[in-house]
């Protein structure tokens, strides 16, 4: 089967003067597709949408042998669709800096290598950049999203695209994925999936589940956090933090009166004044004073050797942002809602949830994401809830027994909190979260211990608790 939007090989440098191969015999290679799904607009009749995608078959599966031979394979293999924040942040900092198989150095020359602990070792993984204006993807018209309701509409119309176009991964398990303002778009992308579905449109996507991690999904909640975390940790003075709860009270005071426009600019000044008082510390990782260096990523993905090899036109430029520009511009309404409800209806409806976070972020970390699960289970009722609190929160370790993460379960909800990790947690521990992902995503156990139940010897030593 021969696919127009096969990658064969990218520059692994800017230069170009050194190329990888992905799909030749040998090492760990994987097929791999990479182009756009084009979707009429309807704002603007006449012109189309381009969202952009990079595929990677599971390292499971053989490149070298046909689909044919090999469908009940590809087909009982997860797909995993991965989607980055911002808003305005382009999916393929995931693959090159989170979970991807590929890795971009900080040396002049952007080399590129491939990676060792990259999710599609055992899964499927297709990097979207979305909305429009996002990475790769454009719109004709110039058009933007507004809200995660027309994104979510586009975005299905846009994996009708590519599993119509692929249909040998049309029935494989699908989990939705993503990290922090994926946190609104994950949940949103999947109910718009289980309401087509149950709507018998469109090709029909065996949509298991959603993993999300670092969401920035409460913002009222995540600003109320922010504060109280920058004062614990030292960033702030008991005067300034009094000070930046009167200006949180004025923001809250808007959000609640539906001034959502005026509730995204006041809380993004409270983001700004926290940070500024203490110093400009990082605000996805409390421990640093600058975020994860992107460093030669633009310009090798601005490249036209690069754009070439993935089929993008050449005068269509690498967009990047974080919650600035003309992406977030357009979501300015959507930025300071509540989101935390869709995850209420994604669990009620049985799908598997994944939430998990890195325990050094100021964005969208721990505590946010505690209160809004625990305020999930308080909705299903007081004994969910009781059940929920009363859950063990089992210390998950190393063989050493050092904490790899602290696990909380109970039915299709995961809780996972990552010891020694900022805001991208798959950047921070890539071993540690990739198990993770794959515990959650295959049922394997988390091994550890309760620390809560009796001491119980284990291998002769009375010191250890045991499970």
């Amino acid at each position: 089967m021969f696919h127009d939007d096969l990658v064969t090989s990218i520059p692994a440098n800017i230069p170009n003067t050194m190329s990888i191969d992905l799909n030749t015999r040998g090492a760990k290679k994987a097929r791999s597709y990479s182009g756009y799904a084009h979707i009429d607009s309807t704002e603007n009749p006449g012109s189309e949408n381009h969202l952009f995608y990079w595929f990677f078959e599971s390292q499971t599966c053989n490149p070298h042998v046909a689909v044919a031979d090999q469908q009940e394979l590809i087909s009982s293999t997860p797909l995993l669709i991965w989607l980055n924040g911002g808003p305005g942040a382009s999916s393929l900092l995931g693959l090159f800096m989170e979970n991807g198989p590929l890795a971009i150095g900080d040396d002049a020359a952007g080399t590129v290598s491939v990676t060792s602990t990259t999710w599609n070792q055992e899964a499927h993984v297709v990097y979207w950049d979305q909305p429009l204006g996002t990475g790769y993807s454009y719109s004709d018209a110039g058009e933007y999203v507004k809200g995660e309701k027309a994104l979510a509409g586009m975005f299905w119309e846009a994996l009708q695209k590519f599993f119509g176009a692929h249909p040998e991964y049309a029935r494989c398990p699908l989990y939705v994925c993503g990290e922090s303002y994926a946190g609104k778009y994950v949940p949103a992308i999947a109910l718009e999936i289980d309401e087509r579905n149950r709507r018998q449109e469109g090709q029909h996507l065996d949509l298991r589940g959603i993993s999300v991690g670092n969401g920035w999904i409460k913002p009222e909640l995540s600003l109320r956090v922010l504060i109280d975390y920058a004062y614990t940790t030292g960033f702030l003075g008991i005067g300034q933090k009094e000070s930046l709860y009167e200006d949180y009270a004025v923001f809250q005071a808007a959000l609640h009166e539906g001034k959502t426009k005026k509730a995204t600019k006041l809380g993004n000044d409270l983001v700004a004044d926290v940070l500024a008082y203490g110093g400009d510390f990082d605000f996805y990782d409390v421990r640093r004073w600058d975020d994860l260096p992107m460093g030669a990523l633009r310009a090798y993905l601005d490249s036209a050797d690069v754009k070439n090899a993935l089929h993008v036109r050449t005068d269509v430029p690498w967009q990047c942002a974080d919650n600035a520009g003309p992406v977030a511009e357009a979501l300015v309404k959507d930025n300071m809602a509540d989101a935390s409800g869709l995850y209420t209806e994604l669990v009620d409806k049985g799908y598997k949830t994944l939430l998990y976070t890195g325990n050094f972020d100021t964005a969208c970390g721990y505590q946010s994401t505690e209160e809004i699960l625990d305020d999930l289970m308080r909705r299903k009722g007081p004994q969910e809830h009781a059940e929920w609190r009363n859950a063990p929160r089992v210390i998950w370790t190393q063989a050493q027994g050092d904490p790899k993460g602290f696990v909380r379960r109970r039915g299709n909800l995961t809780q996972v909190s990552v010891p020694d990790s900022g805001h991208e947690v798959p950047a921070f521990q890539p071993q540690i979260c990739r198990e993770m992902l794959y515990n959650w995503l295959f049922d394997r156990p988390f091994a550890g211990y309760d620390p809560q139940q009796p001491l119980k010897p284990v291998n002769g030593d009375a010191g250890q608790r045991k499970a």
